[in-house]
């Protein structure tokens, strides 16, 4: 058996494998988008990117109904869109194993909200496993589908941030073998969830999370740990290693599945400790369920209820409990330290299109993507995000409460990928609807700001494979839209034309840009253009071109005092002149 240091989303990739997996379907998502792009690279396994997380989940579900293993992997924030799929696969139970994997984000690293995806679990009622590190992702995985099986149920695999990129020693097993071979089974009764056969299914599922429960209670899955009996510690995933890292000398149970909790369990570490602590990142999941069966337990009235734990901050609780020092102070306070906002690439071909929706004093919508940038400044172009696909649907319903000179600011903005995911039915929406407002498509051919994935719009699978690619200006059309049209965003005088005129509608109408993402690679996508430079002669240091936020675009003081002037970062400019449009003083050459 051979070792391997792997993130854990790398591991999870690597259970998924060796479970036997067939089929592996999901949208991107940080922290999540690697474990599909791991499980890619294993050809015993047809691996895929779907449109959004509802349809990566009802994939999987097929694969499971015609008896295969099968996974979708997604970050918290999409287990919101496949909820619908997920609480009826509840009742029809699975035939080939079925696990979703739910990375959460606390401390929102790159996420619109902090909720915590083991309240769905609960909420319906499934099995939940909880790792604490990459050999554990690895482990729980390969469980995870035996449990599947075992119990009739989906299970779920909850990740972090911190479980999902941080890495450790992984022991290497082999793809199990002798799996039933898949095959179409006619079972009616079982998957077709009209109301007479559900209700028929529902008692199934509460004894079920009885069954699971009772298993828990004796699973090494989860784990008594028993050292000083002074205090006890409840825990699971990555905040056992800061808890083990914090009061090394107290006893602990580790929790490797958090639903349903091992209720004889936990009772019997409870009696034999004197001090009963559970510490667990966002909410108080397990403390609740644990107060419910009349245990004295202290949680979150020493841990926070918001933002990621850490050992300084899981030592700061203990401290207020009183059971560790506090953490010490830096002996030299040098200060808050620079702000380092995120910010558009050099040469984003969204710069040019947010400048210009200032300058038109536009109220805009935004979305979840790259672009969603947009609200920083010096740009300020952006006024509202909720999540995906919502752009459309909010300019549909903000100009119905609005006198028409003011409906005529608003504008929807939204990615290719993100029009896809959810934005079609939005804007089938406000075309049925004939609500007055303009969208912007920002088809920048791919999936950026996850790591740049294909999408069914870029022309290219997860593989490789080239693709039929969604042709966004007549699938705008068939859903009814009338005026639609195309610009380069790089083109200031065309971009502000087209959205003036678009802006001045009063109906429906669709701005599709055409410049592909910076960084992509490949002859027919992005071709830089000659790299500029700054005329320091005919530079007047009047900071039009540092409206733009280019990272390329650095402010150099004059050494005597007087105006400083604009230089361009030969290494970053990729020559989209978009600086040189604005710069009245033709020095930026």
């Amino acid at each position: 058996m051979s070792i391997a240091v792997l993130s854990g989303n790398e591991a999870i990739a690597r259970g998924a494998y060796e479970a036997g997996v067939l089929v592996a379907s999901a949208y991107p998502g940080t922290p999540s988008t690697e474990i599909l792009e791991n499980i890619a690279r294993y050809p015993e396994i047809d691996s895929s990117w779907a449109p959004n997380e509802k349809v990566a989940l009802e994939v999987a579900i097929g694969a499971s109904f015609g008896g295969g293993r099968a996974i979708a992997c997604m970050k918290h924030v999409g287990v919101n869109v496949a909820a619908a799929p997920l609480f009826t696969l509840s009742y029809t139970g699975v035939r080939g194993g079925l696990v979703l994997v739910a990375a959460d984000d606390p401390e929102m690293h790159s996420s619109q909200n902090e909720q915590d995806s083991r309240n769905y679990a609960k909420f319906a009622k499934l099995p939940m496993l909880e790792p604490a590190d990459s050999r554990e992702c690895k482990e729980f995985t390969r469980l995870a589908f035996e449990l599947s099986e075992q119990f009739d149920t989906p299970v779920m695999l909850r990740s972090c941030t911190r479980i999902s990129h941080g890495k450790s020693v992984v022991e290497l097993g082999e793809r199990v073998s002798g799996l039933p071979e898949p095959q179409l089974v006619k079972d009616a009764p079982k998957l077709v969830m009209l109301p007479g056969n559900a209700r028929v299914r529902h008692p199934l599922v509460e004894q079920r999370t009885l069954n699971l429960a009772e298993y828990g209670n004796s699973s090494a899955i989860n784990k008594m740990e028993m050292r000083s009996v002074k205090v006890g510690v409840i825990c699971a995933g990555v905040v056992y290693q800061y808890v083990r890292e914090v009061l090394p000398e107290a006893s602990v149970l580790k929790l490797g599945m958090v639903y349903p909790l091992p209720g004889a369990l936990i009772r019997d570490f409870a009696a034999r400790v004197e001090q009963l602590y559970v510490i667990e990142e966002l909410d108080p999941f397990i403390e609740e369920q644990i107060r419910a069966m009349g245990v004295k337990v202290t949680g979150k009235e020493i841990v926070s209820l918001c933002g990621e734990l850490s050992p300084g901050r899981v030592r700061a609780a203990f401290a207020k409990a009183g059971l560790v020092t506090a953490p010490e102070s830096p002996v030299v306070d040098q200060g808050p330290l620079p702000p380092r906002p995120p910010n558009m690439c050099p040469g984003c071909p969204h710069r040019g299109l947010f400048y210009t929706l200032n300058r038109l004093n536009a109220y805009v919508t935004g979305d979840i993507g790259c672009y969603t940038l947009g609200f920083m400044p010096p740009l300020n172009a952006m006024d509202t995000c909720v999540c995906m696909g919502a752009s459309v649907s909010n300019a549909s319903g903000i100009v119905r409460v609005l006198p028409p000179e003011e409906q005529r600011r608003v504008v929807g903005v939204i990615g290719d990928s993100t029009f896809l995911h959810t934005g079609i039915n939005s804007l089938m929406e406000m075309a049925y609807n004939r609500a007055p407002a303009t969208v912007v498509i920002l088809d920048n051919r791919i999936t950026a700001m996850t790591g740049r994935q294909e999408n069914p719009a870029s022309g290219f699978t997860l593989s490789g494979e080239t693709a039929h690619e969604v042709n966004l200006v007549a699938l705008c059309r068939a859903l009814g839209i009338q005026h639609v049209r195309v610009i380069d965003p790089n083109d200031l005088d065309a971009t502000r034309q087209a959205l003036a005129e678009e802006m001045a509608r009063p109906e429906p109408s669709v701005v599709i840009t055409n410049r592909p993402c910076c960084l992509l690679k490949g002859e027919d996508r992005f071709k830089p253009g000659e790299v500029l430079a700054v005329d320091q002669e005919q530079c007047t240091g009047c900071r039009a071109c540092l409206r733009l936020g280019c990272p390329a675009i650095e402010w150099q003081p004059a050494p005597d005092g007087k105006k400083g002037k604009a230089y361009i970062d030969p290494l970053l400019c990729n020559g989209c002149t978009v600086c040189q449009q604005l710069c009245k003083f033709d020095a930026i050459k």
